[in-house]
């Protein structure tokens, strides 16, 4: 279930292709952004204001990732006057989120080593990498430039 740009609804398209409901919700868990959302609300309940401030994010993205965990029935919200307070509709999700810890913890965190759904560098933290090295290269040249320099100052 991603989100869409226009919308901020979770696609339900996935499950209509043919992909189960399981994976439709590993899927919908899939994004940090909302993981961080459920851990929060583990805690009670919370405003979207709540939420950037916690989280540290722009007041649309928290709306977007908040419809779409509402969109899958993993959160729901009660008006109070004009405010939306947000809260988990399954505490079970925080049992299968900590199933989920524990099997990190037994697999030494493996998946993140896996070449399939491991984090990979994106292009602009590969390029990020390709200037620091290149600015130790740098430096270092420079480095001996000057070390020379000082050596020949100091045998004249």
């Amino acid at each position: 279930m991603a989100i869409e740009s226009d919308g901020g609804r979770c696609v339900s398209a996935d499950i209509a292709a043919g992909i189960s409901p399981a994976a439709a919700l590993f899927h919908s868990l899939a994004d940090e952004t909302r993981l961080r959302i459920v851990q929060r609300l583990a805690r009670g309940e919370a405003r979207v204001v709540d939420l950037t401030a916690q989280l540290g994010l722009a007041q649309s993205t928290v709306s977007k990732h908040l419809a779409c965990l509402r969109d899958c029935g993993l959160i729901d919200y009660r008006a109070e006057g004009r405010q939306s307070f947000y809260s988990l509709t399954r505490p079970e999700l925080m049992d299968l989120l900590a199933s989920a810890e524990h099997l990190l913890a037994a697999t030494g965190h493996a998946v993140v080593l896996c070449p399939v759904h491991g984090s990979q560098p994106t292009g602009a933290a590969v390029a990020q990498t390709e200037l620091e090295a290149e600015l130790d290269n740098d430096l270092e040249r420079l480095g001996e430039q000057i070390t020379e320099e000082t050596e020949g100052e100091a045998v004249s």
